[in-house]
């Protein structure tokens, strides 16, 4: 079976750019903002990404980061979650041109994300 390696941590806000503005001036991280998903995100030095969503969006809640865990197929993994005592809170879910997204519960009641990156295409 392939490590899952984490590949994308969400901190969320209501005031996105304050908090984001937090972690520039702290950590030096960089910050940017994706306008066709009006998505705020962040680089770290070391290569970890993540954004700052609004806590009212799904999946999220304020005052809980979630971590995502890079994965090749998202429902196997899930059935697989399930079998062993987790539970899917959001299904498979599109983020058009970026990839698919879900949330589960492990059987210790933490909430992750699993993602898959849409495949590259040239001029796209």
């Amino acid at each position: 079976m392939a490590q899952k390696s984490i590949v994308h941590l969400e901190l969320p806000a209501h005031d996105r750019r304050a908090i984001a503005a937090f972690y520039k001036d702290i950590f030096g991280w960089h910050i940017g903002l994706n306008s066709a998903h009006d998505y705020l995100y962040f680089e770290a030095q070391n290569g970890i990404r993540g954004g700052f969503p609004r806590p009212d969006e799904p999946g999220q809640r304020e005052g809980e980061p979630l971590i995502y865990l890079a994965c090749e197929d998202i429902e196997t993994t899930l059935a697989a979650i399930e079998a062993r005592g987790g539970r899917c809170l959001i299904p498979k879910t599109e983020i058009r041109g970026v990839g698919w997204w879900a949330t589960f519960l492990d059987p210790a009641g933490n909430r992750l994300g699993l993602f898959t990156s849409a495949p590259f295409e040239p001029g796209a």
